[in-house]
């Protein structure tokens, strides 16, 4: 039994966490720049280096997989899909759809206006719209490259929870009278599909998952770079005692400061994970920085901006209330037990 665990343990950091190509980066930087393992500069560089490629390694992928899977999502059936469910189990099945589907927290707004135009109730297309930006294949991998299985899972599940009570209270509090009336327009009229949905072939859905790849590493890479960059300078330079004394464990409030600086960031789960990778080995706790993670992803400024054209004062501080409080309870709550999943 150890065998096998060893064994999973073993291809895990060959596949996933790479060390090998850390152990590369770190060659390279000693003998061809000459620099001391022990400066600053070194740790830096090698931070920058090996996750620069590695994430960019693991997206492409990632990418691909997750988009060949997301082929037979599209919108239209997707809301075929949640049409099917009401109340609670619709709130799951949307939750759920949300982490197979290609939405970001800005992208997700305009579905969430056609799934509303198409009469869903409100409860399941917020449920998909919390879950949607927070969860998805590509990411859970990702995490478990930094973090283990265990934490990746939980972080799906708490995902999933936190949009199925989102949407579950939203649409008990009857709060589809706070959506914005052009939005309502429309609703529950009944509709009707003139032509057949055309079934992708293999080489359709190879085409589409590349093409997706090529779309996103354009979209991302920069924000790619600019974690890595902010992470590399967490890791080389700012000393761990500083790091601990603001989200260190110490800190009553690190979860809730963590949380408040991630809502105004625009980035994805891919720009932010660097940063998470930086804080961990900084000493951070693992709920601090999931509620880091969560806030940019879920709550980034641009679509808090971009849902307040579509829904009223009371359903959006609701939504963000909702999404924040479940956030920073998530947090404290890995903190106090995470470590019993590493």
């Amino acid at each position: 039994m150890q065998f096998i665990k060893d064994f999973f343990i073993s291809l895990n950091d060959i596949l996933l966490k790479m060390t090998w190509l850390e152990d590369l980066a770190n060659q390279l930087l000693l003998r061809l720049f000459k620099l001391d393992q022990s400066s600053y500069l070194f740790k830096s560089l090698s931070f920058f280096i090996y996750d620069v490629i590695k994430i960019f390694i693991l997206l492409s992928v990632l990418i691909y997989l997750s988009s060949y899977i997301q082929s037979h999502f599209t919108p239209e059936k997707t809301k075929k899909i949640l049409t099917k469910f009401k109340g609670i189990p619709g709130n799951i099945i949307g939750a759920l759809l949300g982490t197979v589907t290609p939405f970001c927290s800005c992208s997700s707004i305009p579905i969430f206006i056609g799934f509303t135009k198409a009469g869903l109730p409100i409860g399941v297309t917020f449920s998909f719209l919390i879950s949607s930006p927070l969860v998805d294949l590509a990411s859970v991998i990702l995490l478990a490259s930094i973090f283990n299985w265990n934490i990746a899972l939980l972080y799906v599940l708490v995902g999933l929870v936190i949009a199925v009570i989102g949407g579950t209270l939203i649409d008990k509090f009857h709060m589809e009278k706070h959506v914005e009336a052009f939005v309502m327009e429309g609703v529950n009229q009944e509709t009707s599909d003139d032509g057949v949905e055309i079934e992708l072939t293999r080489k359709d859905r190879h085409l589409y998952a590349i093409t997706q790849v090529k779309e996103i590493i354009r979209k991302v890479w920069l924000y790619i770079l600019i974690g890595v960059g902010i992470g590399a300078v967490i890791h080389g330079y700012i000393p761990q005692s500083f790091i601990e004394k603001v989200l260190g464990d110490e800190n009553p409030f690190s979860v809730i400061i963590a949380t408040i600086v991630g809502i105004p960031m625009y980035a994805d789960i891919f720009g932010t994970l660097p940063i998470a990778e930086a804080l961990v080995l900084k000493g951070v706790g693992i709920g601090t920085v999931l509620a880091f993670m969560m806030a940019v992803t879920a709550l980034s400024l641009p679509s808090v901006i971009l849902l307040k054209k579509v829904v009223k004062p009371k359903l959006l501080f609701m939504f963000v209330g909702i999404v924040t409080a479940g956030i920073i309870i998530t947090g404290y709550l890995f903190n106090i037990f995470g470590n019993m999943f590493i």
